[in-house]
């Protein structure tokens, strides 16, 4: 104890202050880039918006905003919004941020708070959902996310009916990681793959054939094994044959001359 509190003397002398590591970077819109000031209502009406394109939309609680984006094999996409309310809330509210492929397949989300839940005092609420990163190709079964038309939903799960209606303010940004082109999914190659180039051994002489056994044969080869259903079946017959027999001479009446 008394070590570690002469060192941060020695620091404090020095003109050196003990700080936390420095936090990830935020996602910042691409210089330039023109900002979006609407959104569509569903997957027909999705607003196209780009990598790096900021989005302020203003809008009701209780509405589905939907976006869409072009994504290329080898990006990893990462999604931020911030909402904003008014003052006056009555309760607690979900929200949540989905996004959906061209076959409107729902991807995962990595990292971010994809569904947090605020108080009624907040003023706002900022969410965010990183993608796997996108393959050049995948099987037709499997939900592996491929290059092509992502859509965003920005929408509430759960709200007082109070508040149903109240204007907030939406922030979104799209960014994109990967210049494109190759895909971190597939691994590396670590040998290249040549063909088998070793020879085997050669045979200078035919193998013998092993001799086969002959089959023995018997005079009771014929008969069926002890047991067997034909067997059963035979001692069956017999027995029914007998029975009728016996039977028909037990019931049959006398003939009186």
């Amino acid at each position: 104890m008394r070590t570690l509190i002469r060192s941060a003397a020695a620091l404090a002398v020095a003109g050196l202050t003990l700080a936390p590591a420095a936090a990830s970077a935020a996602p910042t819109p691409s210089p330039g880039a023109a900002t979006v000031t609407k959104a569509g209502t569903s997957f027909l009406t999705a607003t196209a918006i780009a990598a790096g394109q900021p989005v302020e939309v203003g809008a009701s609680s209780g509405d589905h905003l939907y976006w869409s984006f072009r994504t290329e094999a080898g990006q990893t996409h990462e999604i931020t919004a911030t909402i904003s309310f008014p003052k006056g809330r009555t309760g607690r509210s979900t929200w949540t941020v989905d996004v959906f492929d061209g076959l409107r397949r729902r991807q995962a989300c990595t990292a971010g708070a994809q569904t947090p839940t605020i108080d009624a005092k907040a003023t706002s609420v900022t969410l965010g959902c990183t993608l796997r990163r996108v393959r050049p190709w995948a099987e037709p079964w499997s939900g592996d996310p491929l290059p092509g038309t992502y859509y965003v939903r920005l929408a509430v799960t759960d709200l007082p009916e109070p508040d149903l209606g109240l204007p907030i303010d939406v922030d979104l940004l799209v960014s994109v990681d990967g210049e494109g082109g190759a895909s971190g999914d597939d691994g590396k190659l670590e040998a290249p793959l040549v063909p088998n180039t070793r020879a085997g051994t050669v045979l200078t002489a035919e193998p013998t054939p092993e001799p086969v056994a002959e089959k023995e044969t018997s005079l009771t080869g014929w008969l069926p094994e002890p047991g067997s259903r034909w067997v059963w079946t035979t001692a069956g017959g017999v027995l029914a044959a007998v029975a009728g027999v016996v039977g028909f001479a037990l019931t049959r009446r006398s003939r009186r001359l």
